[in-house]
């Protein structure tokens, strides 16, 4: 009998989370708020937590919060390329800010991030069975992998300095489990080839 592969044949690029809260008012054609928030418990640039936000509350263009201006420009052009390319522009500028969770799992969840100007609040609750996404490199035709635990969410709430945002969740299946447009994306390690 074989040994089983107990080790991942593919190289780490981050390890952390990244959660994320869509909300759409046309039934899920488009989104009119999409956030991506990470925290980075290790990648090549280092540790931190960034906010990629795009939401009328702040204007046309979308936003980059973050603690660490190194891990978010290592998030735009290993990741954020991959998965919504308007959050990879490198011109966007970073604004510092801090990062705060509060509430847990079995409850709310609530992502705070605040700069100088701004107070952002993510929450998730209502949340539905957790699954394990395992994509190696190469599915879906990207080069990296991704491995995640998602946590969907029923119902979540975006709000920017004291303004819930418009828009609503969307249900939705994700690869024939039962998801939302607002997940939240723990103990997530994304990988590459081996060269």
């Amino acid at each position: 009998m074989p040994e089983p592969q107990l080790i991942d044949p593919h190289d780490p690029v981050m390890t952390g989370e990244n959660s994320f809260l869509r909300l759409s008012s046309d039934g899920g054609t488009t989104f009119v708020q999409r956030t991506s928030h990470w925290r980075v418990l290790w990648s090549p640039a280092g540790q931190g937590h960034v906010l990629f936000i795009e939401s009328p509350l702040l204007g046309k263009a979308p936003r980059i919060y973050a603690d660490n201006a190194a891990v978010a420009r290592f998030l735009q052009r290993t990741i954020e390329v991959m998965l919504y390319k308007p959050f990879a522009d490198e011109a966007l500028p970073i604004t510092d800010a801090k990062f705060e969770r509060t509430g847990h799992s079995l409850s709310t969840v609530e992502e705070r991030i605040v700069s100088a100007r701004d107070t952002i609040i993510l929450s998730w609750w209502n949340l539905m069975a957790p699954f394990v996404l395992t994509m190696p490199p190469g599915a879906m035709n990207r080069p990296l992998g991704v491995y995640t635990t998602f946590l969907p969410a029923r119902e979540a709430q975006l709000t920017v300095n004291g303004e819930p945002a418009a828009g609503q969740l969307i249900l939705q299946d994700r690869f024939g489990r039962p998801a939302s447009s607002c997940c939240l994306a723990w103990s997530e390690t994304w990988t590459k080839a081996r060269a």
